[in-house]
């Protein structure tokens, strides 16, 4: 640990008796954190500074100070927007959000009729009104939400806007124009790109398409992060496309929610972990994960089966459905499940398609992320958009000890800033930014459940967002103290095959 160096400025606030994780995944030490403003002024052992020096003194009396959470996957476009003191995020100790997942994104594209499925889970025809990144992050601005926000721009929303039928593979010309509103994003803050090639809107995309794509956003420092065409029967298949789309494009990879889902796929993580990571040896490979066992996404006629439960997160022809269970609905109505999932439409569905060692086993990998993957849309979301971050640090670090929580709170902190080339977050360190949360690390924990998602977890003492709090005393303060965050990172890999992976 060190100080700033040199005669000790007044601070802003001086956090005393502190259980200090950088975010470096090194342990904890316990000491002292100033903040001047929006930076960390110096972080140093206890009994430093000196109290008369800050016009806030905080003493934590031994409670954990972290860099503030970095959500790697979020849905929240539309969220930062509409309800800016972000309370399902700060209440987590969440300071920065990464928008624009699995090739959805508000921009750049408007509707004239609502929009097709996955589009509608940011919400309806009126939520879409940014043609430009540009727009998008005046509107930011103006709005100041309490968190801070990473933009990608999804492929989806692009072949919206530039084609005539997302059905079929984009020709020359609408690769153009693509690209032209990609250039557009990246130069007016975006961080990267993303796809959806599970969905009706972009799996039509093949890798040529994808990687002309992908180009303009990796020659201006983008990542790409993915939802892969598959993640059940043929999800090496669809790691080795990511891998090779990522490599032709010369792009850093991120693979969205990973998993393995399907009875007839549980334990698949064996393989799979091991691919990426013997892809990660060549080229920059990482993957968010959720630590659920369930996923949530439009409800779709091809996941519909009595294999697994079903629960209903939204119908908009039967409103009363949210909440219950798809089998119990069919039965209610006396009719097959899937004939029960169309009466439904168009809804949303949580899928309980996962097993536990597999969950564990992506979580526990030192290429993984943590990202909640929330729908704050949703009438009865997934509790993964309220609990997800204390989940991990409660449950798998502290109970199960699936790593220790220095190495959760990386998975969260430290390791995201990197993926995502944000420089200065992410880390406790002298003139970092000063995005913090305060918690308990023997209390914290989430509460939200399948039946009762939308509740505050336990143990989360303040969390602070460019040296404002914006979460104390369990209520969210409205402190509109986020910023669109621009990361950027270069390709550091080689040409490679990904059949030739073994």
């Amino acid at each position: 640990m060190e100080n700033g160096g040199g005669a000790e400025p007044p601070c802003s606030t001086l956090f005393r008796n502190a259980l200090i994780f950088d975010g470096t995944g090194r342990a904890p030490v316990h000491g002292e954190v100033a903040i001047v403003g929006d930076t960390i002024s110096s972080v140093g052992r206890l009994g430093l500074h000196s109290k008369s020096n800050y016009a806030s003194l905080v003493d934590l009396d031994g409670a954990a100070i972290a860099p503030g959470f970095i959500d790697a996957h979020t849905h929240d476009d539309r969220a930062v927007i509409d309800c800016p003191e972000m309370t399902p995020k700060v209440s987590q100790g969440v300071a920065t959000v990464v928008i624009g997942n699995c090739g959805i994104s508000l921009v750049p594209v408007l509707f004239e009729d609502e929009p097709p499925p996955p589009m509608n889970l940011l919400g309806d025809r009126g939520a879409y009104e940014f043609t430009s990144m540009k727009a998008y992050s005046r509107r930011l601005k103006l709005r100041k939400p309490s968190v801070n926000v990473v933009a990608l721009i999804g492929h989806s929303a692009l072949r919206l806007a530039a084609m005539d039928d997302p059905g079929r593979r984009a020709n020359s010309e609408e690769i153009v124009a693509m690209r032209r509103l990609a250039a557009e994003c990246m130069e007016n803050g975006a961080s990267g790109f993303s796809t959806g090639l599970f969905y009706p809107t972009n799996e039509a995309a093949d890798i040529g398409e994808v990687a002309d794509v992908a180009t303009t956003f990796a020659d201006r420092g983008g990542v790409y992060a993915t939802h892969m065409r598959d993640e059940s029967s043929f999800v090496v298949e669809s790691i080795r496309e990511a891998a090779g789309t990522s490599a032709e494009a010369r792009i850093p990879l991120i693979v969205s929610h990973h998993k393995c889902s399907g009875v007839e796929n549980w334990g698949r993580t064996k393989e799979t972990v091991k691919l990426l990571e013997q892809f990660s040896r060549d080229m920059p490979v990482n993957f968010d994960v959720y630590p659920y066992t369930a996923g949530s996404t439009n409800l779709r006629d091809d996941l519909v089966t009595d294999e697994i439960r079903i629960m209903v997160t939204w119908s908009k022809s039967h409103p009363e459905a949210s909440g219950r269970a798809l089998a119990e609905i069919a039965e209610e109505w006396g009719v097959p499940l899937l004939d029960a999932a169309r009466r439904l439409q168009p809804a949303g569905a949580i899928y309980f398609q996962m097993r536990e060692d597999d969950v564990q086993r992506v979580m526990k990998s030192r290429l993984s992320m943590i990202g909640s993957d929330g729908l704050p849309h949703d009438e009865h979301p997934h509790p993964r958009l309220w609990g997800t971050f204390p989940r991990v640090l409660g449950k798998y670090a502290r109970e199960l000890k699936l790593f220790p929580i220095e190495q959760a709170i990386h998975k969260m902190t430290g390791l995201t800033a990197d993926v995502f080339g944000l420089r200065n977050r992410g880390r406790i360190a002298v003139g970092g930014a000063a995005d913090l949360v305060v918690f308990d690390p023997e209390k914290i924990i989430d509460t939200a459940t399948y039946e009762n998602p939308k509740s505050r977890s336990e143990g989360v003492h303040m969390t602070i967002v460019n040296g404002k709090t914006v979460f104390a005393n369990g209520e969210a303060t409205g402190a509109a103290s986020g910023r669109l965050l621009t990361g950027r990172r270069k390709w550091a890999g080689r040409q490679i095959n990904p059949h030739e992976v073994h």
